[in-house]
Protein backbone atom coordinates (compact mmCIF):
# COMPACT_ATOMS: atom_id res chain seq x y z
CA UNK A 1 0.00 0.00 0.00
CA UNK A 2 1.41 2.99 -1.03
CA UNK A 3 3.13 5.87 1.67
CA UNK A 4 1.17 8.81 1.69
CA UNK A 5 0.96 12.00 4.53
CA UNK A 6 -1.14 14.68 4.20
CA UNK A 7 0.61 18.06 3.59
CA UNK A 8 -2.74 19.96 1.97
CA UNK A 9 -4.79 20.81 5.21
CA UNK A 10 -2.83 23.79 6.87
CA UNK A 11 -5.17 23.83 10.20
CA UNK A 12 -3.40 21.53 12.45
CA UNK A 13 -6.09 19.70 15.49
CA UNK A 14 -5.42 20.63 19.28
CA UNK A 15 -4.20 17.85 21.12
CA UNK A 16 -7.24 17.50 22.42
CA UNK A 17 -9.46 16.63 19.02
CA UNK A 18 -7.89 13.27 18.49
CA UNK A 19 -6.24 11.41 20.96
CA UNK A 20 -3.99 8.19 20.47
CA UNK A 21 -4.18 5.54 23.19
CA UNK A 22 -1.96 2.59 23.57
CA UNK A 23 -4.43 0.27 25.98
CA UNK A 24 -2.39 -3.43 25.64
CA UNK A 25 0.41 -4.42 22.94
CA UNK A 26 -0.74 -4.48 19.68
CA UNK A 27 -3.47 -2.49 19.61
CA UNK A 28 -3.88 1.32 19.19
CA UNK A 29 -7.17 3.57 19.62
CA UNK A 30 -7.70 6.65 18.16
CA UNK A 31 -10.50 8.63 19.67
CA UNK A 32 -12.35 11.39 18.34
CA UNK A 33 -12.80 13.85 20.39
CA UNK A 34 -15.24 17.31 19.46
CA UNK A 35 -17.73 16.22 21.78
CA UNK A 36 -19.39 19.90 21.51
CA UNK A 37 -19.48 19.25 17.90
CA UNK A 38 -20.84 16.12 17.70
CA UNK A 39 -17.32 14.78 16.62
CA UNK A 40 -17.50 17.12 13.10
CA UNK A 41 -14.46 16.46 11.01
CA UNK A 42 -13.12 19.81 11.25
CA UNK A 43 -10.13 20.54 8.46
CA UNK A 44 -7.82 20.13 12.11
CA UNK A 45 -9.39 16.93 13.02
CA UNK A 46 -8.94 15.79 9.42
CA UNK A 47 -5.15 16.70 9.00
CA UNK A 48 -4.40 15.04 12.19
CA UNK A 49 -6.52 12.17 11.74
CA UNK A 50 -4.44 11.77 8.46
CA UNK A 51 -1.34 12.16 10.55
CA UNK A 52 -1.93 9.89 13.00
CA UNK A 53 -2.53 6.83 10.68
CA UNK A 54 0.44 7.52 8.27
CA UNK A 55 2.80 6.89 11.58
CA UNK A 56 0.60 4.24 12.97
CA UNK A 57 1.09 2.42 9.66
CA UNK A 58 4.91 2.77 10.02
CA UNK A 59 4.75 1.45 13.55
CA UNK A 60 5.70 -2.36 13.70
CA UNK A 61 4.00 -2.82 17.16
CA UNK A 62 1.23 -2.17 16.44
CA UNK A 63 -1.18 -5.02 15.00
CA UNK A 64 -4.58 -3.47 14.97
CA UNK A 65 -6.44 0.01 15.13
CA UNK A 66 -9.32 0.63 16.41
CA UNK A 67 -11.36 4.00 15.47
CA UNK A 68 -13.81 5.62 17.74
CA UNK A 69 -15.69 8.68 18.91
CA UNK A 70 -16.73 7.86 22.12
CA UNK A 71 -19.49 6.26 23.85
CA UNK A 72 -22.11 9.03 22.45
CA UNK A 73 -21.59 9.48 19.01
CA UNK A 74 -19.21 8.33 15.92
CA UNK A 75 -19.04 11.82 13.98
CA UNK A 76 -21.99 13.54 12.74
CA UNK A 77 -20.27 14.57 9.02
CA UNK A 78 -18.15 17.40 8.23
CA UNK A 79 -17.88 20.82 9.36
CA UNK A 80 -20.87 22.69 7.61
CA UNK A 81 -19.91 25.61 8.37
CA UNK A 82 -16.27 26.08 7.21
CA UNK A 83 -17.84 24.91 3.59
CA UNK A 84 -20.54 27.13 3.35
CA UNK A 85 -18.98 29.95 1.48
CA UNK A 86 -16.75 27.62 -0.12
CA UNK A 87 -16.48 27.15 -4.02
CA UNK A 88 -15.20 25.02 -5.98
CA UNK A 89 -12.07 25.80 -6.17
CA UNK A 90 -11.19 25.93 -2.40
CA UNK A 91 -12.79 22.80 -2.30
CA UNK A 92 -10.78 21.12 -4.72
CA UNK A 93 -7.44 22.54 -3.20
CA UNK A 94 -8.71 21.38 -0.22
CA UNK A 95 -7.29 17.39 -1.77
CA UNK A 96 -9.03 15.30 0.35
CA UNK A 97 -8.10 12.39 -0.97
CA UNK A 98 -4.78 13.03 -0.26
CA UNK A 99 -5.84 13.80 3.31
CA UNK A 100 -8.17 10.51 3.82
CA UNK A 101 -5.27 7.95 1.91
CA UNK A 102 -2.98 7.11 5.07
CA UNK A 103 -6.52 5.81 6.55
CA UNK A 104 -7.60 4.57 3.28
CA UNK A 105 -4.09 2.51 2.61
CA UNK A 106 -3.21 1.88 6.11
CA UNK A 107 -2.06 -1.58 5.65
CA UNK A 108 -3.16 -2.34 9.32
CA UNK A 109 -6.47 -4.14 10.33
CA UNK A 110 -9.04 -1.02 11.29
CA UNK A 111 -12.22 -1.77 13.67
CA UNK A 112 -14.57 1.15 13.37
CA UNK A 113 -16.64 1.26 16.74
CA UNK A 114 -19.55 3.12 16.43
CA UNK A 115 -21.58 4.95 18.88
CA UNK A 116 -24.33 7.16 18.02
CA UNK A 117 -24.06 9.14 14.51
CA UNK A 118 -22.22 8.13 11.67
CA UNK A 119 -23.57 10.84 9.16
CA UNK A 120 -22.24 12.49 5.98
CA UNK A 121 -18.30 12.38 6.42
CA UNK A 122 -18.95 10.27 9.39
CA UNK A 123 -20.13 7.32 7.53
CA UNK A 124 -17.60 7.61 5.29
CA UNK A 125 -15.32 7.30 7.68
CA UNK A 126 -16.31 4.42 8.85
CA UNK A 127 -16.36 2.89 5.60
CA UNK A 128 -12.65 3.60 5.42
CA UNK A 129 -12.25 1.02 8.11
CA UNK A 130 -12.00 -2.98 7.47
CA UNK A 131 -14.60 -3.90 10.33
CA UNK A 132 -17.70 -2.15 12.18
CA UNK A 133 -19.16 -2.86 15.12
CA UNK A 134 -21.76 -0.62 15.71
CA UNK A 135 -24.28 -0.05 19.41
CA UNK A 136 -28.17 -0.95 18.84
CA UNK A 137 -28.49 2.97 19.00
CA UNK A 138 -26.23 3.55 16.61
CA UNK A 139 -27.76 4.84 13.13
CA UNK A 140 -25.77 5.49 9.34
CA UNK A 141 -26.51 7.88 6.78
CA UNK A 142 -25.67 10.15 3.65
CA UNK A 143 -27.52 13.46 4.25
CA UNK A 144 -25.19 15.46 1.98
CA UNK A 145 -28.13 15.98 -0.85
CA UNK A 146 -30.35 18.21 1.97
CA UNK A 147 -27.95 20.80 1.55
CA UNK A 148 -27.76 20.67 -2.08
CA UNK A 149 -24.26 18.46 -2.10
CA UNK A 150 -23.28 14.79 -2.06
CA UNK A 151 -20.70 12.43 -0.72
CA UNK A 152 -17.04 13.52 -1.68
CA UNK A 153 -15.07 11.01 0.67
CA UNK A 154 -16.05 7.78 -1.35
CA UNK A 155 -19.28 7.83 0.15
CA UNK A 156 -21.31 6.88 -3.57
CA UNK A 157 -18.58 4.13 -3.91
CA UNK A 158 -18.39 2.65 -0.93
CA UNK A 159 -21.77 2.05 -0.01
CA UNK A 160 -22.65 0.75 -3.33
CA UNK A 161 -19.92 -2.17 -3.00
CA UNK A 162 -21.08 -2.80 0.73
CA UNK A 163 -24.83 -2.51 0.47
CA UNK A 164 -25.52 -2.70 -3.35
CA UNK A 165 -26.71 -0.55 -6.20
CA UNK A 166 -30.77 -0.52 -4.72
CA UNK A 167 -29.70 -0.17 -0.75
CA UNK A 168 -27.26 2.97 -1.39
CA UNK A 169 -29.51 4.41 -3.73
CA UNK A 170 -31.80 4.51 -0.93
CA UNK A 171 -29.99 6.08 1.45
CA UNK A 172 -27.84 8.80 -0.86
CA UNK A 173 -30.79 9.70 -2.30
CA UNK A 174 -33.34 10.17 0.63
CA UNK A 175 -31.10 11.32 2.87
CA UNK A 176 -32.50 9.12 5.71
CA UNK A 177 -30.45 7.57 8.22
CA UNK A 178 -30.64 3.31 8.71
CA UNK A 179 -30.37 2.39 12.08
CA UNK A 180 -27.56 0.00 12.80
CA UNK A 181 -29.46 -3.64 12.48
CA UNK A 182 -31.23 -2.64 9.23
CA UNK A 183 -27.26 -1.32 7.93
CA UNK A 184 -25.83 -5.21 9.43
CA UNK A 185 -28.40 -7.15 7.53
CA UNK A 186 -27.48 -5.10 4.55
CA UNK A 187 -23.99 -5.61 4.67
CA UNK A 188 -22.47 -2.49 6.01
CA UNK A 189 -21.93 -3.70 9.79
CA UNK A 190 -20.22 -6.84 11.06
CA UNK A 191 -21.74 -6.93 13.95
CA UNK A 192 -24.23 -5.38 16.71
CA UNK A 193 -24.26 -5.54 20.26
CA UNK A 194 -25.72 -3.64 23.32
CA UNK A 195 -24.75 0.34 23.19
CA UNK A 196 -22.06 0.04 26.43
CA UNK A 197 -20.43 -3.41 24.77
CA UNK A 198 -19.44 -1.80 21.72
CA UNK A 199 -15.81 -0.28 22.88
CA UNK A 200 -15.50 -4.05 25.15
CA UNK A 201 -16.12 -6.04 21.62
CA UNK A 202 -13.90 -3.95 19.51
CA UNK A 203 -11.16 -4.10 21.79
CA UNK A 204 -11.94 -7.84 22.40
CA UNK A 205 -11.91 -8.21 18.49
CA UNK A 206 -9.24 -6.52 18.16
CA UNK A 207 -6.54 -8.44 21.05
CA UNK A 208 -7.63 -11.44 18.55
CA UNK A 209 -6.37 -9.54 15.54
CA UNK A 210 -3.78 -8.51 17.23
CA UNK A 211 -2.47 -11.96 18.35
CA UNK A 212 -2.73 -13.11 14.42
CA UNK A 213 0.68 -12.79 12.62
CA UNK A 214 0.49 -9.49 11.48
CA UNK A 215 2.25 -10.04 7.90
CA UNK A 216 -1.14 -12.70 7.24
CA UNK A 217 -3.24 -10.04 8.17
CA UNK A 218 -1.65 -7.43 5.89
CA UNK A 219 -2.00 -9.78 2.91
CA UNK A 220 -5.34 -11.10 3.75
CA UNK A 221 -6.28 -6.76 4.13
CA UNK A 222 -4.55 -5.96 0.77
CA UNK A 223 -5.76 -9.06 -1.40
CA UNK A 224 -9.67 -8.41 0.04
CA UNK A 225 -9.54 -5.12 -1.33
CA UNK A 226 -7.44 -5.19 -4.38
CA UNK A 227 -9.42 -7.72 -5.52
CA UNK A 228 -12.96 -6.24 -5.07
CA UNK A 229 -12.12 -4.60 -8.29
CA UNK A 230 -10.88 -7.20 -10.11
CA UNK A 231 -12.17 -9.98 -12.49
CA UNK A 232 -12.21 -13.27 -10.49
CA UNK A 233 -9.63 -14.73 -12.06
CA UNK A 234 -7.27 -12.12 -11.65
CA UNK A 235 -8.30 -11.52 -8.13
CA UNK A 236 -7.61 -15.77 -7.20
CA UNK A 237 -3.93 -15.45 -8.83
CA UNK A 238 -3.70 -12.52 -6.04
CA UNK A 239 -4.74 -14.46 -3.26
CA UNK A 240 -2.43 -17.68 -4.50
CA UNK A 241 0.58 -15.68 -4.95
CA UNK A 242 -0.04 -13.62 -1.45
CA UNK A 243 -0.32 -16.99 -0.06
CA UNK A 244 2.94 -18.39 -1.69
CA UNK A 245 5.03 -15.34 -0.26
CA UNK A 246 3.63 -16.46 3.17
CA UNK A 247 5.13 -19.20 3.53
CA UNK A 248 8.25 -17.92 3.50
CA UNK A 249 7.79 -16.28 6.41
CA UNK A 250 8.79 -16.74 10.36
CA UNK A 251 5.55 -16.59 11.07
CA UNK A 252 3.86 -19.71 9.11
CA UNK A 253 6.30 -21.75 10.62
CA UNK A 254 5.67 -20.78 14.09
CA UNK A 255 2.14 -21.56 13.25
CA UNK A 256 2.37 -24.54 11.96
CA UNK A 257 4.85 -26.07 14.25
CA UNK A 258 2.64 -24.77 17.79
CA UNK A 259 0.00 -26.76 15.54
CA UNK A 260 1.79 -29.96 15.60
CA UNK A 261 2.65 -29.40 19.45
CA UNK A 262 -0.11 -28.12 20.24
CA UNK A 263 1.12 -25.56 22.12
CA UNK A 264 0.18 -21.55 21.18
CA UNK A 265 2.00 -19.75 18.56
CA UNK A 266 3.94 -16.60 19.01
CA UNK A 267 4.10 -14.26 15.86
CA UNK A 268 6.96 -11.49 15.84
CA UNK A 269 5.78 -10.27 12.13
CA UNK A 270 8.91 -12.36 10.52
Amino acid sequence: MQDTENTELKPVATESELLLERPEDGIAVVRLNRPHATNALSLSLQSALSHTFHQLSHDDSVRCIVLTGGDKVFAAGGDIKSMDSCGPIEILKRHTERVWAPIETCPKPIIAAVNGYAFGGGAELAMHCDIIIAGKNASFAQPEIRIGIMPGIGGTQRLVRAVGKFNAMRILLTGRPIAAQEAQIMGLVSMVCEDDQVQHEALKMARQIAAMPPLAAEQIKEVVIAGMDASLDTALMLERKANQILFATQDQKEGMNAFIEKRPPKFEGR
